[in-house]
């Protein structure tokens, strides 16, 4: 029996006793079989919210409308049959309120985030006043009553013991549903829907049955509820009952299958109990609430895990990637065995994208043929994501056309591309973060398989994708990491997941934006050789800044300025362009690295770390890590992915506190500070990925950076000596930063972390997913800054790092294994190799 299995069966066998025990347990406390029968009730309809909530990541302010909704439905179902079949009742009821749920939910379904759960609270209110107002109907402020249950049931005991049958069967319904490759879905929706949709899901009619599903349950609770009142009334869709379903969720635990359900009945004993000394319970419930909200936010379900993991602490692990396995594992059969047809496989012609006046795809054409590694090159702002973004389905065309295998694919949406068989993976990496490698890998086979939608079956009994799945993740590199979570990876890690779940889902063509990205030299060189073996299988259209690996790889080149295509033809035609040298790649990493001034510093010790140790979880990141900064000095932390670069980094600024050890800002001890008062003391981060305030101009990024680092803590940072490093910035100052050019984003991000006053710079990944030109830039720059303060640089790029800097700090699985003056490794490969192992 599997995991899955087990857990299932543990779960029904738990609800089964609990069911039994409760009115025993109730009547002993001095509340009986109509408390019990409340509880199910409730627990019914706090385990149909938190379908939205807790797995679609919906968060409704309303769904008590759906509770009231049914009951009146059912009521006057029953009533007009003068309470003939509470059965026929009660179907009527739940299957009307699902028809108007799909209805609305087809309409406020449109919106995300809080303008969905805005408009479900507006909902609410519009039916209580409904309810409320509506006299003739529904009974206005005396409810709506006459309701009479069958003889058999019209005992408390006995009508209890139907709702607790009628609720186990509901129960395991849901659970199966929930384990079944359609509840899969609705937790990748959660997780990150804009990649469920571009693996072929469609995320919004994904959503609407999750939104139907969750009302029906939550009509059927309110129609029992009618049935043990024997009236209802418009209470129940209130916003204020809708509030209260949303705390049993909370409370109990939204991330456990039975939280709501420990929810409802902490809700009932809480209720029953409190108001017999107090009118203001809710009050005190409100308080309850954000006490969980902020101390136990696994709820009730999850305290037993936290006081565990508190007082009795798992064993530690290595650091992150410390478990993974690599190994020589062919082709996935169903890519090896992929045949695009021959010929062209995906052809644009004349696409355009115009973002108000910038035009960031202007005319573009180009065609991808079967079996062939297809290099879309050019230096950042060049528009090559912009149109892998057109072709994919992501953003629609200003202008022109995409066709793909012979089929017009201009204006289809981004799930119906992915399932004619396009694949892509992202420039920034688009992942579950929430899930484990292996649920990341299995959602994105489970999108081309037959079951994809099943809502009864288990993803646990269907072999055909678990088969797939260990065969992806043994090719991808991530074997031994199957039950980490994706967000717990290293960003070479994810990188690797980020392929893995392009290619899973068998495509036609693979887009591949920046796949090289972040990783080592040795898995750069890897996987580049996976990339190419993937193309004799089918088409690659590939966007990489490493030039010399594309033009080692590519049997064809696009390159592309300003939105346009410069030069579309061979390898050599690329390399020869006058053109191409010039605008992306500058004069070259020899010359660049040449001309950096090493071994400037002075002695004094601006920072020190002194056994620095830190823990994800479980997870013993950094060990004992040791080392100094010097004034004027460029210190570069190298090592392979995972070994704990980024963490030391997190360390020093406080983003992760160091579980012991020591980290001194010259008079200043750091380490059990805020990141905020740690930025205030000089310390400027800029983190892999950038990290900038979108929807926010590069002018207003940089004064959040500058307004509360004034501090007289290191060299002052004015707005004109930030630009005098950043030209390019002086035109872009009231620009969207997130709108910018991968380049220009990059100098934003290091100018922000230079706004105000700084002692250390800490720079992570500077270069990565950057133009060479961009990056010559970025380097000089760099260089000049070390007249003015210190820098950490972390950064795949060896040639350039060690360039860069004066000392090199060799980090394996969290431990500091070498000190070196980084000349001596860059002169000597030999010595690099048996240094970094790269």
């Amino acid at each position: 029996m599997n995991t899955q299995k087990r857990a299932a069966m543990r779960n029904l066998l738990i609800v089964a006793a609990g069911l039994v025990l409760l009115p025993v347990l109730l009547g002993r406390i001095g509340l009986g079989a109509n408390s019990a029968v409340e509880v199910v009730i409730y627990a019914l309809a706090a385990m149909g919210l938190n379908v939205l909530v807790g797995y679609t990541g919906l968060v409704s302010f309303g769904h008590g409308v759906w509770f009231g909704t049914a009951a009146y439905i059912v009521g006057l179902t029953a009533r007009s049959m003068g309470n003939a079949s509470m059965a026929v009742s009660l179907t009527v009821g739940v299957v009307a309120t699902a028809l108007i749920a799909a209805l609305v939910g087809f309409l406020v379904l449109r919106r995300r985030g809080v303008y969905f759960s805005l408009m479900t609270l507006a909902l609410s209110a519009m039916g209580f006043q409904l309810a409320f107002r509506w006299t003739d109907v529904t009974g206005g402020e005396n409810g709506l009553g006459g309701i009479e249950r069958p003889a058999m049931l019209d005992a408390n005991l006995s009508f209890y013991i139907f709702v607790a049958l009628l609720g186990f069967a509901v129960i395991a319904l849901l659970q199966r549903v929930l384990q079944s490759p359609f509840g899969s879905v609705l937790e990748a929706i959660r997780e990150n829907d804009g990649r469920a949709q571009a693996l072929g899901y469609d995320v919004r009619r994904y959503k609407l049955k999750a939104f139907v599903l969750s009302a029906a349950i939550t009509g059927l609770a309110g129609g029992l509820l009618l049935y043990k009142n024997r009236m209802t009334s418009a209470e129940p869709m209130s916003i204020i009952f809708s509030g209260e379903l949303l705390a049993m969720v909370v409370i109990g635990g939204m991330r456990g299958y039975l939280g709501p359900a420990l929810g409802a009945l902490f809700y009932i004993l809480f209720r029953e109990y409190l108001s017999m000394y107090s009118e203001n319970w809710l009050l005190w419930f409100g308080l309850i609430f954000v006490g969980f909200v902020i101390f136990a936010r696994q709820g009730m379900i999850g305290i037993g895990t936290q006081l565990r993991r508190r007082f009795f602490p798992e064993p530690e692990t290595g650091a992150a990637m410390a478990e993974r396995r690599t190994g020589d594992y062919p082709l996935p059969r169903a890519i090896a065995e992929r045949d695009g047809g021959g010929g062209d496989v995906l052809v644009a012609e004349g696409i355009s994208k115009h973002f108000n006046a910038i035009k960031a795809v202007d005319d573009v054409s180009l065609r991808v043929r079967d079996r062939t590694l297809h290099a879309l090159l050019g230096p950042n702002g060049a528009g090559k994501t912009t149109a892998f973004n057109l072709m994919s389905g992501i953003i629609p065309t200003s202008a022109g056309g995409v066709s793909f295998m012979g089929q017009d694919i201009s204006g289809k949406s981004a799930d119906h591309i992915s399932n004619l068989g396009l694949g892509r993976s992202f420039q920034i990496t688009n992942l579950f973060p929430e899930l484990t490698v292996r649920e990341n890998i299995r959602l994105a086979v489970q999108a081309r398989d037959p079951s994809r939608s099943d809502m009864l079956c288990s993803t646990a009994s269907i072999a055909q994708v678990h088969e797939k799945v260990e065969e992806m993740i043994n090719w991808v590199g991530l074997a031994g990491m199957e039950n980490a979570r994706a967000g717990s990876l290293s960003y070479g890690g994810q990188r690797l997941l980020d392929l893995g779940l392009a290619l899973a889902t068998e495509p036609r063509i693979l887009l591949a934006d920046e796949p090289l990205a972040g990783l080592s030299v040795a898995e750069r060189e890897r996987v580049g050789l996976l990339i190419k073996d993937v193309s004799k299988s089918l088409p690659v259209l590939l966007v990489e800044h490493d030039i010399d690996r594309v033009f080692e790889l590519a049997d064809h080149v696009t390159v592309m300025a300003d939105g346009k295509v410069l030069v579309d033809g061979t390898v050599d035609d690329a390399r020869n362009s006058r053109e191409v040298c010039d605008i992306y790649i500058g004069s070259g990493t020899s010359e660049v690295a040449a001309s950096a001034r090493q071994g400037q510093f002075s002695a004094e010790k601006i920072l020190q770390l002194d056994k620095v140790n830190l823990h994800y979880g479980k997870s013993h990141i950094l060990q004992d890590v040791s080392f100094d900064l010097h004034k004027g000095e460029i210190l570069a932390l190298l090592g392979r992915n995972g070994a704990g670069k980024s963490s030391v980094l997190k360390a020093v600024t406080g983003i992760v506190p160091p579980s012991s050890g020591s980290v001194r800002l010259m008079e200043h001890e750091l380490a059990g500070l805020s990141s905020a008062r740690i930025a205030r003391l000089g310390i400027g981060y800029v983190p892999q990925g950038r990290g900038l305030f979108a929807g926010m101009t590069v002018r207003e990024n940089l004064e959040l950076g500058r307004i509360r680092r004034q501090t007289g803590e290191g060299t002052h940072w004015s707005l004109e000596e930030i630009l005098e490093y950043f030209p390019r910035l002086r035109e872009r100052l009231d620009t969207p930063a997130d709108s910018m050019s991968g380049g220009e984003q990059q100098m934003a991000a290091v100018a922000r972390a230079l706004s105000g006053d700084i002692r250390v710079l800490l720079l992570d990944e500077p270069f990565e997913g950057l133009a060479p030109a961009v990056v010559e830039q970025l380097f000089r720059t760099f260089d000049k800054l070390r007249d003015r303060l210190s820098i950490v640089i972390v950064d795949h790029n060896l040639d350039l790092a060690l360039a860069l800097s004066d000392r090199t700090i060799v980090l394996e699985r969290g431990r500091v294994l070498h000190e070196i003056e980084s000349r001596r490794i860059a002169e000597d490969i030999e010595l690099r190799r048996e240094m970094l192992w790269m």
